[in-house]
């Protein structure tokens, strides 16, 4: 399977200085996020006021299908969930991130992704500069342009319920080629609409991970959760 760690680049030519050179800032790697996405088009977003087992969370949605986990900074000590869930090897990301700094921070607790509730430049150039993927979140035709010239790697449409499937189509033709991912009010009901209509990939929130679930490590009614929602997204490649 695909990974999401970045190349480092060569450092380039200076003029001598007394000063060791700084590293330049990496170019993050869109494509394997992108590859991911298509192969396995659910991420599983947290947000609980309690999160026991970061890693054992991890692994009881893997066993329901969904590898890749998003937590966020609406979620108390998130980095200290990134840190554990990413030294037991889990493939994690960090979301409602909104400023460099929380950005830096993410990526030393070990997210190998970062996503955006909106256009942040700022968070957009701290992950240029780490060499990790981003999700820019946008609504509007105009903030999905500006999320790719920014350098995402995939846009959100969020909140992705209110606007509905159809506009994932309408949005599929001035942006034909833009990864988009459904986030907001996707369930089991409706995220192979989403896929059917253009997603490249959707989020599953409380419809998977309930927070009074998580926080009471609840663990098989999470994969149980996950089972059904990856169940209904197959529906859409069916």
């Amino acid at each position: 399977m695909t990974e999401l760690s970045a190349p480092t680049d060569p450092s380039p030519l200076r003029e001598p200085s007394s000063k060791p050179p700084s590293k330049p800032p990496r170019e993050p790697s869109s494509e394997p996020l992108r590859e991911l996405l298509r192969a396995e088009p659910v991420i599983a977003v947290v947000r609980a006021p309690r999160i026991p087992d970061a890693a054992a969370l991890c692994d009881a949605l893997a066993e329901g299908g969904i590898t890749l986990t998003e937590f966020t900074y609406t979620t108390p000590d998130v980095t200290d969930h990134l840190l554990r869930a990413s030294r037991a090897g889990r493939r994690v990301g960090v979301g409602t991130v909104l400023t460099a700094e929380q950005a830096r921070r993410g990526v030393e607790a070990g997210a190998s992704f970062l996503v955006t509730p909106g256009c942040r430049p700022e968070v957009a150039e701290a992950a240029a500069a780490a060499g990790v993927p981003v999700v820019l979140g946008a609504l509007t035709p105009t903030e999905v342009a500006h999320a790719v010239d920014l350098g995402a790697a995939a846009v959100k449409i969020f909140p992705a319920r209110s606007f509905g499937p159809g506009y994932f189509r309408d949005l599929r033709g001035p942006y034909p080629d833009v990864p988009l991912v459904a986030s907001g009010g996707v369930n089991a009901g409706n995220a192979a609409e989403f896929l059917a209509h253009g997603a490249l990939a959707v989020c599953a929130g409380t419809d998977v991970v309930p927070p009074d679930v998580v926080a009471a490590g609840d663990w098989a009614e999470i994969t149980r959760r996950a089972r059904v929602f990856t169940a209904a997204c197959a529906g859409a490649f069916s």
